[in-house]
């Protein structure tokens, strides 16, 4: 009653009460407003606890006796939250303004959040922008992000995988070339940088180019003027480049393979997508819409999936990246024959779900034990220092001192 007549941010719930089970509670809480953020308080301090309520919509918990610094703690880490969500949905709503919507792009990590605000920022210029990344984070999707949100968005975004052409075919499709220029060219041809003018053209692959191209390209940024091959004539052409790499462009350069004159030129911004195992938060609200989607494309009506299937596409990895989950989900869409996929319609259930079943007896250890041994283990690692104790642990400097103090864990 007090959920639904109240405004609540974060609800602190005791796992077992007089006559009520806290888990019942949570689930009816999350289906009133699931906005609501929920610390569950249990004097039975279990792993096996501590998932059963986070698996319900728990953000985390804290154990009997509760301590005030410890419950502070936690209250400035949820009002930290707040206002990223905060945060988060007035940039989503500045996007929606501009045509952006959560079919283009879905986030809700951190990273991600700050990420789409800097390219919010630098489409405005027209800055030359690099996106560095591991192959299927997106870093297409980010560069057609950053040219809609720009004063170019009614003019063409053009894209190049320079990585996909052998060079005397990349220098003439990117460039032109008039007839006669070369054996075969039995017309004139406007290249890439021409179809873009007023526009944006985006450089996949970058790294790829072969010196001469690099040459070229070089030019280009530096007068703003490209030459069909077999002609000498300027052509002024206006256009933002984007490009892109997943290698280590820096080591190019001083390996001698990349141009560092046109190194600095390309990456006037930088912004590097983090892979997808960076960034976790953003699995469940991919998986949804993943699903949802080729469910819709398949003429499929598919309710969701096992909690056993979430569970394994939330611990895997994804080495592919974006590419790889989106990959996953069309192919569990197309095979199930229920009404849920299920761990049988994914292409890892073996490996994972044979060791997910192997680790189901450390659900009873104790949480204080476990916690323990994490924060030794990411102390040693870290040579006692506690702010990369801290990252590695994934929590705030504040609540890691805190446990070592709980703990009296020594160096």
């Amino acid at each position: 009653k007090m959920v639904l007549s109240n405004h609540f941010d974060l609800i602190l719930l005791d796992y077992k009460m007089p006559g009520m089970d806290g888990v019942e509670v949570l689930k009816e809480v999350k289906k009133i407003n699931h906005e609501i953020d929920v610390v569950i308080i249990t004097a039975y301090g279990t792993i096996e606890t501590a998932v059963e309520a986070i698996k319900v919509g728990a953000i985390d918990y804290i154990t009997k006796p509760v301590e005030l610094e410890e419950l502070l703690i936690l209250v400035d880490r949820v009002s930290e939250r707040r206002g990223l969500i905060r945060e988060n949905e007035l940039l989503k709503q500045e996007l929606g303004k501009q045509g952006v919507t959560a079919e283009k792009i879905i986030y809700k990590s951190a990273q991600m959040v700050e990420l789409i605000n800097m390219a919010s920022r630098v489409a405005a210029s027209r800055a030359s922008v690099l996106i560095q990344g591991e192959s299927g984070t997106g870093k297409e999707l980010l560069a057609r992000l950053i040219h809609q949100l720009s004063p170019r968005a009614n003019k063409p975004i053009v894209v190049v995988n320079c990585g996909a052409l052998q060079e005397n075919l990349l220098e003439s499709e990117l460039f032109g070339h008039e007839k006669g220029a070369y054996t075969g060219a039995g017309t004139r041809r406007i290249g890439r940088f021409e179809e873009a003018d007023g526009g944006t053209l985006f450089l996949d692959e970058i790294g790829e180019l072969s010196p001469a191209i690099q040459v070229k390209l070089l030019r280009f940024l530096q007068e703003r003027e490209i030459s069909r091959l077999g002609s000498n004539a300027s052509i002024s052409v206006d256009v933002r480049i984007i490009s892109a790499t997943n290698r280590d462009l820096e080591a190019s350069v001083r390996e001698g393979a990349f141009r560092e004159d046109l190194f600095y030129r390309l990456k006037v911004v930088a912004i590097s997508l983090p892979p997808l195992r960076e960034r976790k938060e953003d699995l469940p609200a991919l998986l949804d819409h993943f699903l949802e989607k080729f469910a819709k494309e398949n003429g499929k009506n598919i309710r969701g999936m096992t909690s056993e299937a979430r569970d394994l596409l939330l611990k895997y990895d994804y080495p592919g990246n974006v590419r790889e989950l989106v990959n996953i989900m069309e192919r569990a869409v197309v095979i199930t024959r229920d009404d849920y996929v299920t761990v049988n319609d994914l292409p890892f259930k073996n490996d994972l779900f044979a060791e997910a079943q192997g680790n189901r007896g450390f659900l009873r250890d104790s949480l204080e034990d476990l916690e323990k041994r994490l924060i030794t283990e990411a102390m040693i690692k870290a040579a006692d220092n506690q702010t990369r104790a801290s990252e590695i642990l994934g929590m705030s400097e504040r609540m890691l001192r805190y446990k070592l103090k709980k703990y009296d864990l020594k160096n």
